[in-house]
Formats: structure tokens, C-alpha cells, sequence
């Protein structure tokens, strides 16, 4: 089964714990303090929880991900919370878009998903979309999470909607996650579905490497939210001159 056909659908529920509100006032500080203009694409938006977050401080926003199952929940959930943004099925490696943007985010291990082989392809897409001046902003899983923290391990969650259990195979450059869902009906019974990831282990050096190759320039570097602390999670910051 493709990735996120069913996780897409409980993305966000599944991700309550990694606080959602203190993240998107980090991506509020980080966007006021690049001086970033106000209308914004949110790749990987997943669920769309903060293109919300981002729309509702303001900014003019548009989420986009390449998960229809995603893409469908973010709508709903911009729907009930009466927040008009607009979702766009898409693929960071051969983003195409009609508009230009004043910034770009892709949080939470959206580049991940990108080979390396690919970085520097997908940066000069996202380098073409911004205007000129225009932020850059998003965050890798580090290679010792991939690498060590997930490598070999099994992680599960028992939850009243959904439970899912969670296998990683080490890669030679990353990690294949295999994973499997029990969603529980309304007559009580449940379904089983099966998806596979695969998420590449990307260095530091190597992205800021891409970046530059890209036409990127004033690249800042930085742990999860702002913290000095790139054990698990490193954020990257620049601008398109």
C-alpha cells in the first residue's frame, strides 16, 4: 500500500504529542525574523496543521502534499475550523506551481523523503518558485535518528481510534519503515491496512552543500525549534538573493 494511503487519514491525531502550537510559534519567529513576506507554501503539509496555524497569524497560505489521503483531512479540518486555505496535490521533487511565493516551509521530515541524489534537483525547484528575497525554511530527522534511533527498532501505539504497529529496516542510506494500521469501525470491529516508507539519512554538510549549488545564500542551521540541540532534528533557514 502507497505511503500515508491510510496514516494520511490520522496523521495529525497520531502527531498530537509533538506540540503543534509551540511549533508553529517557532515557524512564526523564524518567518518574522527572515523578514518573510506574507504569502506562503506549506510542502508536506500533511494534515495541514500548520498551514492553519500560519493563515490564522496572517499569512496568505497554500499547504501541498503528495498524499491525496493527506490532502483530503486537511481540507476537512480547514472546513470545520472555517480557515479558506488552499491544498494542492504535489511532489517537492517536481514541484510545479503557477504562483511565486514570498516563502517555503516543509516541516517535519518532509526532505526525508528525498534521495539524496535529488537534493540539489528538488532546492533549485523550490529556489524557482520564491520570489526574490523570499525564506526557505524546513527541517530534516538527523542521519543518527534515522540511522540509530529508528534503525532496527519497533515502535506501536495503542489508541481508541487507531492502533498501529511500527518496523524499521536499516538501508545502507536510510530506513524502510513498514507499517500496520487497526482502525476501529462504528460496529466496533476493526481493519487492518499495510504501508511502507522510506526516508533517507541526509548530513548536515551535505544539505547545506545542495543548498548553495542551488543559488541559496544566508543559510542558518539549528536544532529542533530553535535549540542548539541537532542530536534528532536539524532546521535550515535561507533565502533565495
Amino acid at each position: 500500500m502507497d505511503s500515508y494511503s491510510t496514516l494520511g487519514n490520522f496523521f495529525e491525531y497520531l502527531n498530537a504529542d509533538c506540540d503543534y502550537p509551540s511549533w508553529s510559534q517557532y515557524l512564526l519567529s523564524v518567518l518574522k525574523c527572515s523578514g518573510a513576506g506574507l504569502k506562503g507554501l506549506d510542502i508536506g503539509c500533511g494534515n495541514g496543521y500548520f498551514t492553519r496555524a500560519l493563515y490564522r497569524a496572517g499569512y496568505d497560505m497554500t499547504g501541498m502534499d503528495i498524499s491525496p489521503a493527506m490532502l483530503n483531512e486537511a481540507k476537512r479540518l480547514a472546513l470545520n475550523e472555517g480557515v479558506p486555505c488552499e491544498f494542492l496535490l504535489g511532489d517537492i521533487t517536481k514541484l510545479k506551481v503557477n504562483a511565486k511565493y514570498d516563502f517555503i516551509v516543509a516541516v517535519n521530515d518532509c526532505l526525508n523523503y528525498v534521495p539524496p541524489q535529488k537534493l540539489k534537483s528538488t532546492f533549485a525547484k523550490v529556489y524557482s518558485a520564491l520570489n526574490r528575497g523570499g525564506v526557505f525554511h524546513f527541517d530534516i530527522s538527523s542521519a543518527n535518528k534515522i540511522l540509530n534511533v529508528l534503525g532496527s527498532n519497533m515502535f506501536g501505539e495503542d489508541g481508541e481510534e487507531v492502533s498501529y504497529l511500527w518496523f524499521n529496516t536499516p538501508e545502507e542510506d536510510g530506513v524502510t519503515m513498514d507499517l500496520t494500521f487497526f482502525i476501529r469501525e462504528s460496529d466496533g470491529r476493526y481493519s487492518c491496512f499495510r504501508e511502507s516508507h522510506r526516508q533517507y539519512a541526509h548530513s548536515e554538510e551535505d544539505v547545506v552543500s545542495a543548498l548553495e549549488e542551488a543559488g541559496f545564500a544566508n543559510i542558518k542551521t539549528g536544532g529542533h525549534m530553535g535549540t542548539p540541540d541537532k542530536t534528532l532534528r536539524i532546521n535550515f533557514t535561507c533565502k533565495k538573493i
